[in-house]
């Protein structure tokens, strides 16, 4: 908390509805103190009545976060630690405090009470148990791209949602009846794994990278849900090389971790995508596992089919990552360190050539 505070602000958020109440401040007021500790500043409340203090732009971040937090909660967004940390990675300081001088929830004095009934004006995927809010610029971006498209290609860091949200959208394509069957698909290459020493078939020996996908249908579906779905072949979860040879109609296709197709085994993906489909492409162009010299079938798509029409393309940053505050800091070290080694080595091929 911020004991040298120079500016107060108060905030009368409407309606006044304890259960909205609750779901915005957290357990013992958790994700208040998330807020103070991140933007340093300190939070009261009583009720519907709100008083931020500390410096004036993070008090003005702070009341934008805490008003768009709120209008999540009136719209059924459960709001969890990671959400909240998620949103103070994606706006900006700038932004927040705009968002508070803004928006008609938020006002200076109590005596004003402000009575917006607006609708989130976000996209939002629903699913049979959960209702998922996408997060600032890329993720929306993404998703309307994704809902817009039949091709889409998300490339960026792990952690930033590019899956989770490919699989949400399956689903819900699935439910409404938009599609007959969901096929999630992974390169039988990981790092440094050898799957020929591993026991059983192909399909036994790559469901381990499979992992993420069945958790995140779990959270959406449920456990006997999903299981059901896959006995009748609904849901499909399969290695890349099950889908040679194969043309699927009325399908959702996402294929995780595309960095580790070859430009062959990425040809042949596409090209499998049928009438009433819908592909989604996940990968980070960073994280290559395939042997030297092989070339990522993501980073040659990239340069073939960036620009067409009906394609679409999203890149998602550090700031966009939904884990740890530490990750966001590691893949943006990780970045400089490789900046700097690819700079020494073209500084080393210009001496060569001169």
């Amino acid at each position: 908390m911020n004991k040298n505070t120079s500016y107060t602000k108060a905030l009368h958020l409407e309606p006044n509805d304890a259960r909205y109440l609750a779901n915005l401040c957290g357990q013992l007021n958790e994700h208040l103190r998330q807020i103070e500790q991140r933007l340093a500043v300190t939070i009261h409340n009583r009720g519907n009545h709100f008083t931020i203090a500390g410096q004036q732009a993070d008090v003005d971040a702070s009341a934008g976060l805490i008003t768009q937090l709120y209008r999540e909660a009136r719209n059924g967004i459960e709001l969890t630690p990671q959400s909240i940390h998620l949103n103070l990675q994606q706006a900006g300081i700038d932004e927040l405090a705009q968002s508070s001088e803004d928006n008609p929830l938020t006002v200076n004095t109590p005596t004003e009470p402000a009575t917006d009934n607006s609708v989130e004006p976000f996209t939002l995927i629903h699913t049979k148990k959960l209702t998922i809010k996408p997060r600032g610029k890329n993720q929306q971006g993404y998703v309307r791209s994704v809902l817009n498209h039949d091709i889409n290609f998300g490339i960026g860091p792990a952690g930033t949602g590019k899956t989770y949200l490919a699989v949400a959208c399956a689903v819900q394509a699935l439910l409404n009846e938009e599609v007959q069957r969901i096929l999630l698909v992974r390169p039988a290459v990981e790092a440094g794994e050898k799957l020929g020493f591993l026991p059983g078939d192909l399909a036994q020996k790559i469901d381990p990278y499979l992992r993420p996908l069945y958790d995140a249908l779990y959270d959406m579906l449920g456990d006997e849900a999903v299981t059901k779905l896959i006995e009748r072949n609904v849901i499909e979860i399969a290695p890349l090389a099950y889908m040679r040879g194969r043309t699927l109609n009325d399908s959702y296709i996402i294929l995780d971790e595309s960095q580790n197709t070859t430009k062959e085994q990425m040809k042949m993906f596409l090209t499998r995508i049928g009438f009433g489909s819908t592909a989604v492409i996940t990968g980070d162009a960073t994280q290559i596992d395939l042997p030297r010299g092989t070339q990522s079938g993501l980073t040659h798509v990239i340069k073939v089919l960036e620009g067409i029409e009906g394609i679409s393309f999203t890149y998602f940053e550090s700031k966009d990552v939904v884990r740890h505050p530490l990750v966001a800091r590691i893949v943006d070290a990780y970045e400089a360190q490789e900046n700097h080694e690819q700079s020494i080595k073209d500084q080393a091929r210009g001496s060569q050539n001169s």
